[in-house]
């Protein structure tokens, strides 16, 4: 698919791109054979079926992508079960492979505990709570990280299907330039009003560079 577009490349800079190394374990081992991996772990055969992901590309050879989507389905199109792939500016990212209850449901609603710190404001105490679509000509992902005393983070993200060609490429591009710089520029923003706000920063617990969490296993 990438071949066909000048605009946008497969492991090599362009313009747009995406590269395995900014997923998983980042030693650009091929992410679709890792992801199969991850989920022939978890107890999820998809053998035959097909992984998509929700991400921002490499903008001018940059990305920060704060949360990655797998949508894992099966041979005969089912979607079998979400892997969430979470980033830390830390260097630090964490897997949650969470299954499906009902394929056929319009919103899946997940939820699973908190694994890995991603605020320095917040405890790594806590829990996530999903709200996710089947991508189809739109999709919907919402999120939330509450502890027990309430709500700490609340983002919504709603996307709608373009074709994959140079033109929309480019539209994109002029549209949100730097985009992946935003999303970084934004986090740190968004902690220099916390600090300057006097809100005390939370001890780290560091962890391993990448780790990946079963959190509902059919086996």
């Amino acid at each position: 698919m990438a071949a066909r577009l000048r605009l946008f490349s497969c492991n090599r800079w362009n313009v747009l791109s995406f590269h395995d190394a900014d997923h998983g374990p980042g030693d650009g081992t091929p992410i679709d054979q890792h992801i199969r991996g991850v989920l022939a772990r978890g107890g999820y055969d998809i053998e035959g079926g097909r992984v998509s992901i929700l991400c921002y590309p490499r903008v001018l050879g940059y990305v920060f992508n704060p949360l990655s989507v797998f949508y894992a389905f099966d041979r005969r199109g089912a979607l079998m079960a979400i892997v969430y792939e979470v980033n830390n500016t830390f260097g630090e990212r964490t897997s949650y492979v969470i299954g499906i209850d009902d394929p056929d449901a319009s919103v899946h609603a997940q939820s699973c505990s908190k694994d890995m710190d991603v605020s320095p404001f917040a405890s790594r105490e806590g829990n996530y709570s999903f709200r996710i679509t089947r991508p189809d000509e739109e999709l919907l992902l919402a999120v939330q990280l509450r502890d027990d005393a309430g709500p700490l983070i609340k983002t919504l993200f709603r996307g709608r299907r373009e074709k994959l060609d140079d033109a929309n490429l480019l539209g994109l591009s002029l549209r949100f330039p730097l985009l992946t710089l935003k999303v970084i520029g934004a986090i740190h923003c968004e902690a220099a009003k916390l600090w300057l706000k006097g809100i005390p920063l939370v001890q780290r617990h560091r962890s391993p560079r990448y780790t990946v969490t079963n959190v509902l296993s059919k086996r």
